[in-house]
């Protein structure tokens, strides 16, 4: 399930427009009657691969696959078995259907699944539902989109919701699944659940905050699935597991899949569990709702914090949670969050694994030294992980990244880069944040906290 959690962005629904010939100011963009260029997608995923040893890959197997997000153990291993074909029902964005190809398209190649596409009136192993997202939320308040395992759609869902062959707690095997996503949202988010959802319908059923390069994290700082993603899944399709198996007995055979697919990531084994932060968890959990006050964001990533120094200076969360402070702390308090950002992004640039969490910082430190009218500061941090965010598919975050740049160029007089650096990001915007007024938004932050406006410190939402 993928929660609707404190927002790296802001996403409604939306797209349209034609491009114009000449770009409009920033000034002119936030305005309602400004055209939009077009929208821009990803063609090409170029997902690295895992940096983790093959143990540790292996004990992360084994936790995301026997227990579930409350700590429930899975009864006994399940996966889809024999071909898998994918259909869309319901009032989908257009961007969907193609995002939907290009998904099955990487899971044929880079983990091995028999897997394809069919129309919507037919049967089909996996349905992907489109719906109002009110109507997600009607069932699951606190969910972006989730993914009920032996339904194949909402009605057929409703009418089974107490069938204990659709609960994962109680899943002994898997014959089908659907996904239940929203409609009235930007494209990216509709996407971002698509590859989260279908994973977990087919394989891992958790989600660990430890997991730096994966989307079997809570963190949502990976949209896409990785290469890391694609390893588990490769290996929950391997021979040598079927459905049914103990979570010995998969224990016995996984180390060598694993090795086996993944040689360099040294020898065969399984870590040493990995100690649970309970009370971590129960702090980072309300330090990242939307529901829960302000304040009580505040002190609970202020716990989150010392709660997670016991897991070392190094550990991903100490650094999360070091984000989540800053973020919280931002209308409130500008300097402890530059602090907390700075805090976070020393972990994070400590840890290979961490680049595009590392990218996320960097936005939030470009636009402090934006506000303070270090442009070509601001300039840098920004070419130093466009790459990164670019290879990670995250529009909305390079929509943001591009618009500080182009505000940066701005300051500096180079009014032709700065016009191109603004178009990029209003087509990545599109994608990312869907409707044109949302995109307009965007454009109106970054000038409120530019030296050329009078505007407040703050950084984007």
């Amino acid at each position: 399930m993928k929660w609707t959690l404190l927002p790296i962005a802001l996403f409604l629904a939306g797209c349209g427009g034609q491009q114009t010939s000449r770009l409009a100011s920033p000034e002119q963009l936030a305005t309602p009657q400004a055209e939009l260029p077009p929208m821009r997608l990803f063609t090409q995923t170029a997902p690295t691969a895992p940096q983790a040893s093959n143990a540790r890959i292996a004990r992360d197997f084994l936790d995301l696959t026997f227990q579930l997000e409350n700590g429930d153990p899975m009864p006994v291993f399940t996966r889809l078995e024999g071909p898998m074909t994918v259909r869309i029902i319901g009032k989908a964005q257009p961007t969907l259907s193609a995002d939907l190809d290009k998904l099955i398209g990487r899971l044929r190649r880079e983990a091995g699944l028999p897997i394809s596409r069919v129309t919507s009136d037919e049967p089909a192993t996996i349905t992907v539902e489109a719906m109002p997202r009110r109507q997600i939320q009607g069932v699951a308040p606190t969910a972006a989109c989730f993914v009920r395992p032996n339904v194949s759609s909402w009605d057929e869902y409703r009418a089974r919701r107490n069938d204990p062959k659709t609960f994962w707690n109680r899943l002994t095997e898997r014959n089908s699944f659907a996904v239940f996503l929203p409609n009235d949202v930007s494209p990216q988010e509709a996407r971002d659940c698509l590859h989260e959802e279908i994973a977990q319908g087919l394989g891992p059923v958790n989600d660990i905050y430890r997991l730096n390069t994966s989307v079997f994290n809570d963190d949502n700082f990976h949209t896409v699935l990785t290469g890391y993603d694609m390893l588990i899944l490769r290996a929950a399709y391997d021979p040598a597991l079927r459905t049914g198996m103990t979570r010995q007995q998969v224990a016995a055979r996984v180390p060598e899949i694993i090795a086996r697919m993944n040689p360099q990531g040294g020898p065969a084994g399984i870590a040493p569990p990995a100690p649970r932060l309970g009370a971590w968890d129960r702090a980072i959990g309300q330090a990242a709702s939307p529901r829960s006050s302000a304040t009580r964001r505040k002190a609970a990533a202020e716990r989150a914090v010392g709660l997670a120094m016991a897991a070392g200076p190094s550990d991903p969360r100490l650094a999360f949670s070091y984000y989540l402070l800053g973020r919280n702390s931002l209308s409130t308090d500008p300097e402890l969050a530059l602090k907390s950002f700075l805090a976070a992004g020393t972990i994070y640039q400590s840890r290979p694994d961490a680049r595009i969490q590392e990218a996320h910082v960097a936005l939030q430190v470009a636009a402090f030294q934006l506000s303070a009218g270090r442009a070509e500061i601001a300039e840098q941090l920004i070419n130093q992980n466009l790459a990164t965010v670019r290879q990670a598919e995250n529009a909305s975050l390079l929509s943001l990244m591009l618009l500080v740049k182009s505000e940066a160029l701005a300051l500096q007089n180079r009014t032709a880069a700065s016009a191109e650096a603004r178009r990029e990001a209003l087509a990545w915007g599109r994608y990312g944040f869907g409707t044109d007024r949302e995109v307009r938004a965007r454009v109106s932050e970054i000038l409120a906290i530019s030296p050329r406006s009078r505007g407040g410190l703050q950084a984007p939402t």
